[in-house]
């Protein structure tokens, strides 16, 4: 880790001193990397910590971890197999592991099975019926990949002085993708006994791949299916005349792992920080995908440990002398006396659901201030799609703005693609030391229609609109700050909705330090009057279609040039799209000839328009007459079409 502080010009420093008043409380800003070592620092207008973190620097005990990833200073992506290396003997070091069943199990390979993954081809394992304890026929190896993978070929074979009498005559070759739902479905299922006169137990079962029964081949190579496999299981008879050895045991690779993940280290801010916004930089293949989450907490420690008390099923988070469990003392309880590890619900937040990775950037999920981040990346990958993630960046403020700022709107349901009346309502606790603010910005993720009231402790209160735009606005009011906490500040406005769920999320700020970082609200019990607890408003009605409204103004228009209703306005709202949908406007005469392709789009949910001059494909304006216009919308849950008349007249 390392630290730096960056300073602006002396005349854009006192500047800032000046606008701030003297003897105001002194606030930090500190800005985070991680990966992208590479960059220079980030550049800022005012005094700021850079930290920069290392993808390398994963630390088991700060619950970084690392699966089937390749990591360096510059990035992080999935492994990506190469089909000539030999992975059998980098399974350990990745993670994975190799086995051998006896019977007790299945256990760590011993040092005579090490010789057929040493990589020399002069060692070998001698197959000479001694395979196991209680007369064993067969030698079983198990080799773990620590995750999926995609394999593609398997190749052993003896030294080759012995090549004519020493192969393996009869195996079996299992796989498995590790999803325990699947045990006791698969085909091929792995027999031991604990003792001479005890019952076959299962050591778990496998896809069969190769069941060969007569081999005559020395040097043993062959295909494997290529479908995502975390193990491998190898079965080996005895011959029917001679002994068997194996020099090597070969296992080959193809493409990025299907599934492999990268978790941070737990990032201590140093004390509880306003979490301003991320922003990261990468790239994904087609088919390829990335899921970039984060969670925060009050203290270093994520989880919840458990104890049996030795009375019945009753368990404690307390050791035998009446502390608390940590990480350690759970590791050192015996066996019997281990009850579990659970999340710690009341200092961690849950894992965020996925930021948008095409954005570049969001705002950092976070229901209050808190000192602890941590990071996970999971990437999704096809044999030969991948992706890579260069760097994230994310920037927090001491000391926050508040404590914690609870939100809830009413109503709650309100009708499709009409103005409605809403109530934004907030109620902050605010600790000495915490800055105060004066500004709220709302987003209105369907159709802002105007801002009409601000209301502290129920007393209406001068406001100023900042910022109004479609998408949302920001708000300026009076000053709170510790004085004024736990008072319930409510804002009127209009908006429309067009889908089902839409949330109304929302950060305060104070406006007098446009430089530090705005705070996230929390949906809660601001107004116990008002039983929402939500930022989330639902459709009244919740419709089958997509497409909620298609309208022309004028339905008439002349396109001759004079400057009055030389073109239509073509204005359409779609609801209910959790993805970009296809959205397609075509021209048709009456007898249904196709004329022209007059619009195309990508949308979400919410109110589009564009300006049609009459022309068709080949530029040229159409003549006098009725037309008819087809919209068709190709979302997710199937296709939508809407159609309108519309006539040129001159």
């Amino acid at each position: 880790m390392t630290r730096e502080r960056f300073f602006p010009s002396l005349l854009v420093a006192l500047l800032i001193l000046l606008s701030a008043g003297y003897g105001e409380r002194p606030t930090a800003l500190t800005i985070y990397r991680i990966g992208g070592e590479y960059l220079p620092a980030p550049e800022e207008e005012i005094p700021h910590e850079f930290v920069q973190l290392s993808w390398e620097a994963i630390e088991e005990n700060l619950y970084g971890k690392a699966e089937l990833v390749q990591v360096s200073p510059d990035s992080v992506s999935p492994l990506r197999l190469d089909p000539n290396l030999n992975l059998t003997p980098l399974i350990e070091e990745r993670g994975g592991q190799i086995e051998n069943l006896s019977f007790r199990g299945w256990e760590k390979h011993g040092d005579e099975d090490a010789l057929i993954f040493d990589q020399d081809p002069g060692t070998i394992y001698l197959g000479d019926g001694r395979f196991a304890s209680y007369s064993a026929t067969e030698k079983n190896l198990l080799f773990d990949f620590g995750g999926r993978v995609i394999l593609h070929r398997v190749r052993f074979y003896p030294r080759d002085q012995f090549l004519s009498d020493r192969f393996v005559q009869k195996f079996k070759i299992g796989i498995s993708d590790g999803d325990s739902l699947k045990d006791g479905t698969r085909e091929f299922n792995v027999l031991f006994r604990v003792c001479p006169s005890c019952p076959t137990q299962s050591a778990g079962d496998f896809d069969l791949i190769h069941d060969i029964r007569e081999n005559t081949e020395a040097v043993v190579d062959l295909q494997l299916p290529q479908m995502p496999s975390r193990k491998l299981v190898f079965q080996a008879f005895e011959n029917t005349r001679n002994v068997w050895e194996i020099a090597e045991f070969e296992i080959y690779g193809i493409g990025y792992a299907p599934f492999a993940s990268y978790v941070s280290n737990i990032i201590d801010l140093g004390a509880p920080a306003t979490l301003g916004r991320i922003s990261w930089s990468g790239r994904v293949d087609p088919e390829a995908e990335i899921d970039l989450k984060s969670r925060s907490g009050d203290d270093s420690e994520p989880n919840t440990y458990w104890r049996f008390t030795e009375r019945g099923s009753e368990r404690t988070r307390l050791d035998a002398n009446g502390a608390e469990l940590t990480r350690q003392t759970y590791q050192r309880l015996s066996f019997n006396e281990k009850a579990g590890i659970t999340h710690d619900g009341e200092n961690w937040s849950f894992w965020s659901a996925p930021y948008d990775f095409k954005a570049m950037s969001s705002p950092l999920v976070s229901s209050k201030p808190q000192q602890f981040i941590q990071f996970q990346i999971d990437f999704t990958s096809a044999v030969q799609a991948g992706a890579r993630l260069d760097y994230l960046q994310f920037g927090v403020s001491v000391p926050p703005v508040a404590s914690q700022v609870l939100a809830e709107i009413t109503p709650v349901a309100v009708p499709a693609g009409e103005e409605s009346n809403f109530t934004y309502k907030l109620r902050p606790q605010i600790a000495p030391d915490d800055l105060g603010f004066d500004s709220i910005e709302i987003d209105v993720p369907g159709a802002l229609k105007g801002v009409d009231a601000v209301r502290i402790s129920g007393t209406p209160v001068e406001f100023e609109i900042r910022h109004q735009a479609d998408n949302g606005f920001a708000v300026q009011f009076p000053r709170i700050d510790f004085e004024r906490t736990g008072e319930l500040i409510e804002i009127d406005f209009r908006a429309e909705v067009f889908k089902f769920s839409t949330i109304f999320a929302g950060r305060v700020f104070d406006s007098t330090r446009p430089h530090e970082m705005h705070q996230a609200v929390a949906p809660g019990d601001a107004d116990p009057l008002t039983d929402t607890n939500t930022l989330k408003v639902d459709l009244s009605q919740l419709r089958q279609e997509t497409i909620w409204t298609l309208r022309l103004s004028p339905a008439a228009f002349t396109p001759n040039g004079d400057g009055i209703n030389d073109a239509v306005r073509i204005v359409y709202d779609l609801l209910n799209l959790t993805s970009p949908a296809s959205v397609a406007m075509e021209l048709y005469d009456l007898s249904g000839r196709k004329l022209a392709t007059i619009h195309r789009s990508e949308n979400l949910s919410g109110r589009f328009s564009f300006i049609w001059d009459g022309r068709n494909s080949q530029g040229e304006i159409l003549p006098l007459g009725i037309y008819l216009l087809r919209m068709e919308v190709d979302a997710d849950k199937g296709r939508d079409s809407a159609q309108r008349v519309i006539s040129i007249a001159y």
